[in-house]
């Protein structure tokens, strides 16, 4: 089992994430796939199984989605890191956490 990832790669969608979050909380992880740290913490999160998880978890590749990635940050006013994990709640950001701060549980908690 892990992490089954939905795939943002629109405006669109980033709109629906926001508008979901009001009846449940979305995550999405921006990744930059050519950075060490980024991979090291995707693998983390990829070992986590999401089936029955109360969030909806969103990957983002920064490198192809860069505009997108830059919606995120202005939409939901928060400061760009890469990798980034951002939790999104009632249509606003209520977490977020970059490099090796990255850690399921700290999700799940909040």
């Amino acid at each position: 089992k892990k992490m089954n990832w939905i795939n943002l790669e629109t405006e669109t969608q980033l709109n629906q994430i926001i508008e979901q979050s009001f009846v449940k909380p979305q995550a999405i992880f921006k990744h930059s796939t050519t950075c060490s740290i980024s991979n090291v913490t995707k693998s983390r999160l990829d070992r986590y199984d999401n089936t029955n998880s109360r969030i909806d978890f969103h990957y983002l590749d920064l490198l192809r989605f860069r505009s997108i990635s830059n919606l995120v940050a202005s939409q939901l006013d928060v400061h760009h890191e890469s990798p980034q994990i951002i939790l999104i709640k009632n249509g606003s950001c209520v977490y977020d956490e970059s490099h090796m701060g990255i850690d399921i549980e700290e999700i799940l908690e909040q």
